[in-house]
């Protein structure tokens, strides 16, 4: 059965999965997303992805700075909505919003609840070393992410994960799942969060990306992969910042200090930490491109006994 949707995003998370629904054959009346700000080294104004996506299917694309206006709260209204989905907004929705739609809202969030309520659930997955994650469609409360679930999906984390390729299968799941979600709208039983296990995923801040070569290779390596795409575990060497894009876990006992370089080779680079070590094989300098770290090794002149801090 189709449905009269709002629907509220911002990210290509959610872009994903509002092109899921326009498929499904739902009837979007109004998409709301945040405000075009600027973005890239031009800091030229762009639209969000999900106002890309809105404005590609031509639905009606609305970016209030607030909704606690009034005249916004009074358009949602109008729309006369059996339920909105929201996902990944960036905005507080008010109590007196939720109950607007018959419905309703409905939130699809990429963690399995109560696990990594907040701002960065699929960055803080992988740097924790969870074996698995999920998405779950809730039925949205006064709470942050506390609402019960309507359904959950999971999905394995691989070793090799970064927040960019779990993000791809973690989209498509949402998209799923949303999709299924409102094709039982009205018919389904939503189950409240456990109590224990309760985490939250703080949002990802620029200073945690600085290496602290006094972790072990294992913390270390997971976090490198969190931060992929953004913003990118950095280090410093001499005068310069590089940053570092892939690594290898080694077993090493070497009574070395944490971030001393013990090999430089077209291997890559071989870095002390304070539990084992670290085979550096993608690195980028300011301003350069993601390179192979042999490349940036010849260039730099890096070698055995430099010190990373």
């Amino acid at each position: 059965m189709a449905h009269k949707l709002i629907f509220a995003g911002t990210p290509a998370f959610a872009a994903t999965c509002l092109g899921a629904i326009a498929r499904a054959g739902h009837e979007v009346v109004l998409v709301l997303t945040q405000p075009d700000r600027p973005a890239g080294r031009g800091q030229r104004m762009t639209t969000s992805a999900v106002g890309v996506a809105a404005g590609n299917l031509g639905l009606r694309i609305e970016k209030p700075v607030t909704l606690r206006n009034a005249n916004t709260q009074q358009l949602l209204r109008d729309c006369q909505a059996d339920a909105m989905v929201v996902v990944a907004y960036g905005k507080i929705l008010q109590p007196s919003i939720l109950g607007i739609p018959r419905y309703g809202c409905l939130n699809i969030h990429a963690s399995l609840l109560p696990r990594w309520r907040g701002a960065a659930p699929i960055q803080r997955a992988i740097e924790a070393g969870d074996d698995e994650t999920g998405v779950c469609v809730m039925q949205m409360d006064e709470g942050l992410d506390t609402g019960p679930v309507l359904l959950e999906r999971r999905v394995k984390i691989n070793g090799d994960d970064t927040s960019a390729t779990l993000f791809e299968r973690l989209a498509l799941t949402g998209a799923d799942a949303i999709v299924e979600a409102l094709g039982k709208l009205g018919q389904m039983t939503a189950t409240p969060q456990a109590t224990a296990g309760v985490t939250y995923a703080q949002k990802i801040e620029k200073a945690e990306a600085h290496i602290d070569w006094s972790l072990s290779a294992v913390c270390i390596e997971r976090k490198i992969r969190a931060f992929d795409p953004f913003p990118g575990c950095d280090f410093a060497w001499t005068t310069m910042r590089l940053k570092v894009w892939g690594a290898t876990i080694l077993a090493d006992r070497s009574d070395v200090a944490p971030g001393m370089v013990l090999q430089a080779d077209s291997d890559g680079v071989v870095v002390r930490c304070g539990d084992g070590a670290l085979r550096l094989t993608t690195l980028q300098k300011p301003g350069g491109r993601r390179v192979a770290a042999a490349e940036l090794i010849a260039g730099l002149g890096l070698g055995r006994g430099e010190r990373f801090t």
